[in-house]
């Protein structure tokens, strides 16, 4: 068992679903959890956004009973705007506060957070320690491992936030400079871990898109667990995909035409019931390639189903397509 802090409790080799932006929403969690996704996070938040009371920020503050354990994840370069989110977070009752200090998007960059707070590793240790200071549930960071491969410096900022009261630290296997090309490098994550200091939990993250990798990664780098992000996009089945090999070392069938309807169907229910029709419909066109990749002669229904205007429609056309000629042997 794994845990986090004092009453945060997870399986022996935990798999967690990444922050994604304009991805990790309410609907797209609840088909990874469905799915075998061990603990979550939101998209991350920012922490001007919310004391602004902007709606887009607070939206982003929803979360159900039946995704637990969840974090809400929040960024910023800003201390008091920090200390003052993480107070608006502790009311929303999720049972992690999660940092970002690893996205590598400009805009956020530019203002002094996500990735860019590697440039400064004191400021990172007082943006956490002012998110600590703010409330009761535990904090837990997520980040790369420097900001390029001359600055590598997660070792220095493991010890750091651990030594301020972190209870689990998520690393992404690249630099700020590599934003997510290249391969990651776990190997200094490995280090992190199999540092004798370091107590806390510590969670791999990057490049893990099938259950033979997640395997090979968790037998030669000792992590805690892997957080998956990009590869679980149309695809949650993945985590259980993963766990099954874990326990028998043989692949689950891989989801019927039937199994990728029903799931996306789910999910389109859950965004339309849960962002309005006009939104929930727009911000779902972002996930039937995903859902749908690799399928025969599909460019003409691809097409309908990002061009449609009534849910009505959607589930209707969805549901023809397990009748299609040529996908009758998927």
């Amino acid at each position: 068992m794994i845990k986090i802090g004092d009453h945060i409790e997870l399986p022996d080799f935990p798999l967690l679903l990444a922050p994604m932006e304009d991805v990790s929403d309410p609907p797209f969690r609840m088909v990874c959890k469905q799915y075998g996704a061990d603990l979550m996070y939101t998209e991350f938040i920012s922490s001007e956004g919310l004391i602004r009371d902007a709606i887009k920020s607070r939206k982003k503050l929803d979360i159900f009973d039946y995704e637990r354990p969840i974090g809400i994840q929040i960024f910023g370069g800003d201390e008091e705007a920090m200390a003052l989110s993480g107070k608006i977070v502790d009311a929303a009752n999720p049972d992690i506060v999660d940092i970002n200090f690893g996205c590598p998007v400009k805009k956020v960059v530019c203002k002094g957070a996500g990735a860019g707070v590697l440039k400064d590793v004191d400021l990172m240790v007082r943006l956490t320690k002012a998110v600590i200071k703010s409330t009761n549930l535990p904090v837990t960071v997520k980040t790369r491992l420097g900001w390029d491969d001359a600055t590598i410096n997660i070792m220095e900022v493991a010890e750091r936030l651990q030594d301020i009261g972190i209870k689990a630290l998520s690393i992404h296997g690249r630099t700020r400079q590599q934003m997510y090309k290249g391969s990651a490098n776990w190997a200094p994550i490995a280090e992190v871990k199999n540092n004798p200091r370091i107590k806390i939990p510590i969670f791999g993250n990057g490049d893990i898109d099938s259950p033979k990798k997640a395997l090979e990664y968790k037998n030669r780098y000792g992590i805690d667990g892997i957080m998956i992000g990009r590869a679980a996009i149309g695809y949650p089945w993945i985590f259980n995909e993963i766990k099954h090999f874990f326990e028998t070392g043989e692949h689950l069938p891989k989801p019927t035409i039937v199994n990728r309807v029903e799931v996306c169907k789910t999910h389109l229910e859950k965004s339309v019931e849960w962002k309005g029709e006009k939104l929930g419909l727009l911000e779902m066109r972002n996930h039937y390639s995903n859902y749908f990749k690799g399928i025969p002669n599909f460019k003409e229904t691809r097409t309908k189903l990002v061009t449609l205007n009534s849910s009505l429609e959607l589930f209707d056309l969805l549901d023809t397509i397990p009748q299609m000629p040529d996908l009758q042997a998927i």
